[in-house]
């Protein structure tokens, strides 16, 4: 009994390389709102759509390390950004679920005309839901992000960006 339990308890991975997709959007107030209006706006409007993939490597049940490449096209403003950035996952509540703080930093690189280049700073707030074998996982949270660009850096676009991912492990 004792080695089968030994067993068990291998067969779950806690450390080891993973793969992610994540898809986000940040959301702007409509200052055109007005309340029973015949245009049928909303009080809240997206305003930009990211999408990130991740190689990362799980160190143990609490703490990740990934390298991130992302697209954000920030519409209303007509941005387009691709950061590479390094970001660092701390699993706070670490259970059959997880609720998990994380960081990235990281840089703008400007492909062509079209790309801002600078840098980018991020923190975030998620929960984190695993499949019935605790391997793959479904994210979903609230990141707060600014990016830095332009001449010296002295344009800045902070935004706060609701995200859901999914996890390989």
């Amino acid at each position: 009994m004792i080695t089968y339990l030994g067993l068990c308890q291998d067969a779950i991975k806690t450390s080891g390389l993973f793969y992610k997709i994540s898809l986000g959007t940040t959301f702007t107030l409509n200052e055109n709102y007005m309340l029973f209006d015949e245009y049928d706006d909303t009080f809240i409007q997206p305003s930009a759509f990211l999408i990130n993939n991740t190689l990362g490597y799980q160190f143990d049940e609490r703490s990740a390390l990934g390298v991130n490449l992302e697209y954000d096209w920030h519409s209303q403003q007509g941005f387009q950004f691709l950061p590479v950035h390094l970001s660092f996952k701390y699993n706070i509540i670490a259970k059959d679920d997880n609720l998990f703080v994380r960081g990235s930093y990281g840089r703008l690189i400007g492909i062509n005309q079209n790309f801002r280049k600078g840098t980018l700073y991020k923190a975030g707030l998620g929960y984190q839901m695993f499949d019935a074998n605790i391997k793959n996982s479904w994210l979903i949270g609230i990141d707060f992000s600014r990016k830095r660009f332009g001449i010296q850096q002295t344009e800045k676009l902070s935004s706060l960006s609701l995200f859901l991912e999914f996890m390989v492990f």
